[in-house]
């Protein structure tokens, strides 16, 4: 048995039952990608300062969103956020109030990538999405007065998949490195065998069999999950990555997989400050407006992120409470 679940956990779940949906497995794609963003929409962090946004799409079309808190900066310091959703649903809405968040606290540039979604672009679309998006802020961030010498890069989940595999795929290329990974409990072993798979079965959103679901949608072919693109833990090697701050939860299925990855960035001579909330579910940085503890967890980061890239941090800023 694990830790308990934290209260505001056991209510927003509570209320959750009362409004039951369909098994992933009887829905589309389509049909869960809506009903992710109302839950988002209805449940998301909400900053009560205002961020500038712009939007823009990258040299290959992908639409990004550009949050920039109030700086005197020509160019400011820049976090490439990647969304969650098992890479088939998310999108620039869903996560809208984590970037907000992050960059009023860190005091930096957050630009959100919309990289295209399983099963109509399947694995490796993604990771080349992010690859682009890279190159073209190296290339022509200062165009949206995005510095990408001071360049970070991070997500949840799914997200947090495709910056660990693109910082690797960088290293190996020669290329330059973002300056540090923002990890929020990130799928790094889709061969999805882990005791947190064969524990994590009912009563949370993020179940071991919905998880599986996400992860037939995204490689289609299960053989993909031994390749090392797919699943981040088994990469021959970690050394050379930029430090990281890594968040695990422990109502989680992907817990055992992300607590390994951080040990093995530790163990390959990376810098990783890990976090593990024991008492949280996955999600829980979507679920802000119930769930108190997401706004200090974001904090948190936040405060890494902008010691990282050399931004100001601006302070705490508040969000909306608990859903009644």
């Amino acid at each position: 048995m694990g830790p308990a679940l934290d209260p505001d956990v056991e209510r927003l779940l509570a209320a959750l039952a009362q409004r039951p949906s369909p098994p992933l497995d009887q829905v589309t794609p389509l049909e869960a990608r809506t009903a992710y963003r109302q839950s988002c929409a209805a449940l998301a962090l909400a900053p009560d300062r205002p961020v500038a946004t712009e939007d823009h799409r990258t040299a290959d079309g992908v639409p990004v969103r550009v949050y920039r808190p109030a700086t005197d900066a020509v160019l400011a310091p820049c976090l490439l956020y990647l969304h969650g959703g098992g890479w088939v649903i998310g999108d620039l809405e869903t996560h809208d109030g984590i970037c907000r968040t992050l960059a009023l606290e860190a005091g930096c540039a957050v630009v959100a990538l919309d990289y295209p979604l399983a099963p109509e672009h399947p694995f490796p679309a993604a990771i080349d999405s992010v690859l682009a998006t890279v190159a073209w802020l190296h290339r022509d961030g200062a165009s949206i007065g995005i510095d990408a010498t001071r360049l970070a890069i991070g997500g949840d989940s799914a997200g947090a998949n495709l910056a660990t595999v693109a910082c690797l795929l960088l290293r190996d290329r020669g290329e330059a490195l973002p300056l540090m990974q923002l990890l929020f409990y990130p799928a790094t072993d889709l061969r999805a065998q882990s005791n947190s798979y064969a524990r994590i079965t009912d009563g949370v959103p993020l179940t071991a069999a919905r998880s599986r679901w996400f992860v037939r949608h995204y490689l289609q072919d299960l053989q993909h999950a031994q390749d090392w693109r797919a699943s981040p833990l088994l990469a021959p090697s970690l050394a050379g990555l930029p430090p990281a701050w890594l968040l695990t939860v422990g109502h989680d299925p992907l817990r055992d997989e992300g607590i390994a990855y951080a040990h093995r960035l530790e163990e390959a001579g990376v810098v990783v400050a890990h976090l593990h909330v024991s008492d949280q579910i996955h999600g829980l940085l979507t679920l802000g407006r119930a769930l108190p503890q997401a706004a200090p967890v974001l904090r948190q980061a936040a405060a890494v992120l902008a010691r990282a890239v050399g931004a100001s941090a601006t302070g705490a800023s508040r969000v909306a409470g608990p859903a009644a």
